[in-house]
């Protein structure tokens, strides 16, 4: 397990992460990517923002783009839309709800495109501290942008690492000159970190030994749930990384998630992340062990 933290603490000041603040970069003539499945930011149908593809545009980065009323246009990688000319691209690996992991070369890929048309990247790495069958990488690393991390912006957040969901509390790093301005937009929004809360993150932050206990939970919650969906006739897509199994029956996710819910198991339907996902459901590793142990008997009958 690499610590995401590496690469934030290089030298890249810190902020506040607040993809609304990043609305000054898009305006109604200007495009927006956004994964094709990821989590709800905005409803934005096409009446709503100019949205393609997507009955839900996913991630936060939609919802700073649909209040300018851009386009908000989905894509998993930069050869989806190798004829547009975006102003912003918000990537999110490991993905929320997939679990799907970018590689070096995607993300490296992503920078790439983003430079050559002089758009912003933005790269949600918050649940990059839970790789399994595949080790995320960071946009930040030396080795992915070449040291230059002009038109980079990373997130980052301690809700997945350190449980600390209720805090809101994370921060961004990267490119100096939007980190300043983002810093300067929230004094006026009223999104400062309440200092207890940043008091908190400064000594959860300084230790990784809560975070290889976290990820040695999370593994076992893993190898229990996706030995039970399997058996039980699911299969299992992406999922390399990050809290959640993304799983199919092959037929629409809201009858799976009746199926689950007979068997008293919650899950999300995959279409709440974009039409893409209509035939899966997201399953959390969340849960207790014991409650994941419960699931697992569940579905065995």
């Amino acid at each position: 397990m690499v610590s995401r933290l590496a690469w934030y603490r290089a030298g890249h000041p810190p902020g506040t992460p607040c993809a609304a603040a990043m609305v000054n970069r898009v305006s109604p003539d200007t495009t927006v990517y956004v994964p094709v499945a990821a989590a709800p930011g905005a409803a934005c149908g096409s009446e709503g923002c100019g949205s393609e593809g997507c009955g839900v545009a996913g991630a936060g980065g939609a919802v700073g783009a649909a209040v300018a009323g851009c386009r908000v246009v989905t894509a998993e990688t930069p050869d989806d839309v190798a004829d547009e000319r975006p102003a912003l691209v918000w990537t999110n690996s490991p993905s929320n709800p997939t679990g799907r992991v970018a590689d070096a070369g995607e993300t490296s890929a992503w920078i790439a495109y983003c430079r050559d048309r002089g758009a912003l990247l933005v790269a949600d790495e918050c649940y990059g501290e839970f790789g399994w069958d595949a080790e995320p990488v960071s946009a930040l690393d030396t080795r992915i942008n070449g040291g230059d991390v002009t038109g980079i912006v990373g997130a980052y957040s301690l809700s997945k690492r350190s449980n600390l969901a209720g805090y809101r509390a994370g921060f961004i790093g990267g490119d100096p000159s939007v980190v300043s301005q983002l810093l300067e937009v929230r004094k006026h929004l009223g999104m400062m970190v309440p200092a207890p809360v940043q008091a908190a993150m400064t000594v959860l932050l300084g230790d990784d030994e809560h975070v290889r206990i976290q990820h040695e939970r999370y593994a076992s919650r893993r190898q229990v749930l996706s030995a039970a969906l399997v058996a039980a006739g699911y299969r299992i897509d992406h999922s390399q990384a990050g809290l959640y199994l993304w799983a199919t029956l092959g037929e629409p996710g809201r009858v799976t998630i009746d199926r689950l819910a007979d068997l008293g198991i919650l899950a999300a339907p995959g279409d709440f992340y974009g039409t893409a996902g209509a035939d899966h459901v997201r399953i959390a590793l969340t849960a207790t062990d014991e409650r994941i142990t419960a699931a697992a008997a569940r579905l065995a009958g």
